[in-house]
């Protein structure tokens, strides 16, 4: 007998998307369809959208090839226009069952494979950030009722994942849509009390000035919530960051963490920053490159400015592109110095470590990466021994 067809999910762009294909590999099984979870947060995340539709299309010339996200959202005619797709699914519907043809409730899904589980708890923004374009993709800032979070992390532990990791679009800003407005730190609050079993409870990209305080309380002081905080800063210089329309200040980010870490010396912090912003000189650029340090950014994601059309900035008096790549290079030997530091530090310190396949490596609770000298089982939470250190990783023997 000829095996089935196989469902396959192409994901770009974000953790949130990574949860949401997850959800959409469930609602395929067994069709003969590739799903394109699009990306649009710049002009090349767009081409490589287009270019795994190309791609999809060579490689299954049978296949239904069914393009959904953000990309697909902004411009939905676009893409049902490529002859390769097959039709366009609407971002805000492409995790209801009916959008692939089936009439029975959302699947508890599961992510085989994966160390560790991605859990969406709001979706979409409100803020208008003059490089962003994921409004016009994702919509108006909605959350997910506390109970259903609850319940969906209960069956993931239940099933047997040890960490789970809180994503969304602007996951700081949860709650202001429920009944009674509640923070993201009440949330995580309730997750804590409500699913004891919960070993590792990670959180994705947080807006630095909407840290509530019984956030930062939970951050610092409740062993389960790793430390590891990943901070969209994108600047560090105020002019920039109010040509961003973003809605904090350089004193105010440090400050944050300078909080964050006489209170939880051990919590690593990582941070977006974008390179070469519109009309950003040489001095505005020096102190994002500063606040690499000033921060002790070790997980650093870094990114030249890219134009990305329909939005403000993209209108804006632009870098050149090589000055732009430049100080992003920049940027990332800074940001070098600051994890092969981070990572020396740990050497002779014992680490809990999530494994992940095929069992010679893992993760720390300060997300560093570890290497173990002997293979343990994928999904599994060791102690390890930090014996060594490279410039990106550290060495473990487990104990």
């Amino acid at each position: 007998m000829s095996s089935p067809p196989a469902a396959e999910v192409v994901s770009l762009g974000c953790r949130l998307n990574i949860a949401e294909s997850e959800t959409i590999r469930a609602l395929i099984v067994g069709r003969d369809m590739v799903v394109v979870n699009s990306c649009a947060v710049t002009n090349e995340a767009v081409k490589q959208t287009r270019a795994a539709i190309r791609r999809a299309r060579r490689d299954r010339p049978e296949a239904e090839i069914v393009v959904t996200g953000c990309a697909a959202a902004i411009d939905p005619a676009g893409f049902a226009a490529m002859p390769e797709v097959t039709r366009v699914v609407a971002n805000d519907a492409k995790l209801a069952p009916a959008s692939w043809g089936l009439s029975t409730p959302l699947p508890a899904t599961l992510f085989t494979g994966h160390a560790r589980a991605f859990v969406e708890v709001q979706n979409g923004c409100d803020h208008a950030c003059t490089f962003c374009i994921i409004p016009q993709g994702r919509g108006a800032s909605r959350s997910i009722p506390a109970g259903a979070v609850v319940d969906r992390i209960a069956a993931l532990v239940d099933a047997g994942h040890r960490e789970v990791v809180l994503t969304g679009v602007d996951v700081t800003s949860y709650g202001h849509d429920l009944p009674g407005a509640p923070m993201l730190g009440s949330l995580v609050e309730r997750i804590l009390r409500g699913v004891p079993e919960l070993e590792r409870l990670r959180l994705s990209s947080l807006d630095s000035v909407e840290i509530d305080d019984r956030l930062f309380d939970l951050v610092t002081g409740e062993a389960r919530v790793m430390p590891h905080l990943h901070l969209s800063l994108q600047a560090g210089n105020d002019l920039i960051l109010k040509r961003m329309k973003r809605r904090h200040s350089r004193a105010q980010a440090v400050a944050l963490v300078e909080r964050l870490k006489a209170t939880r010396p051990a919590i690593a912090i990582g941070a977006d920053l974008i390179a070469g912003f519109p009309t950003e000189d040489e001095a505005m650029f020096a102190d994002t490159l500063a606040i690499v340090a000033d921060c002790a950014i070790v997980h650093a994601h870094i990114f030249p400015y890219s134009p990305r059309t329909g939005t403000p900035a993209a209108r804006m008096p632009q870098v050149d592109p090589v000055i732009r790549r430049d100080r992003a290079a920049r940027l990332r030997a800074a940001a070098a110095i600051q994890r092969r530091d981070g990572l020396a530090a740990q050497i002779g310190a014992t680490a809990s470590v999530l494994v992940e396949r095929p069992g010679t490596h893992g993760h720390a609770a300060d997300f560093a990466d570890v290497h173990l000298s002997t293979p343990a089982e994928p999904g599994t939470i060791v102690s390890a021994t930090i014996t060594g250190a490279t410039d990106t990783h550290l060495i473990g023997t487990t104990v």
